[in-house]
């Protein structure tokens, strides 16, 4: 089980890294400099599918942990 904690995790990571960023800089983050930062941004094609498997490698690797904790 623990194996299968290290791959998720591994895929959580990279794919999350993958993600497009939405502000142009760090810097703008912490400032709050982006005035579009929140702004309702329509995901297609491969930004949508990346997103969609951030949320079910997530959600897959807090239910893994769930089940080993008990």
């Amino acid at each position: 089980m623990e194996t299968v904690v290290i791959i998720v995790s591994i895929l959580l990571i990279s794919i999350v890294l993958l993600q497009s960023a939405k502000a142009e800089s760090a810097s703008q983050i912490i400032q709050g400099g982006n005035a579009d930062l929140f702004s309702n941004r329509k995901e297609r094609g491969a930004e949508l599918f990346i997103s969609r498997l951030t949320f079910v490698l997530g959600f897959t690797f807090f239910t893994i942990c769930l089940i080993m904790s008990f």
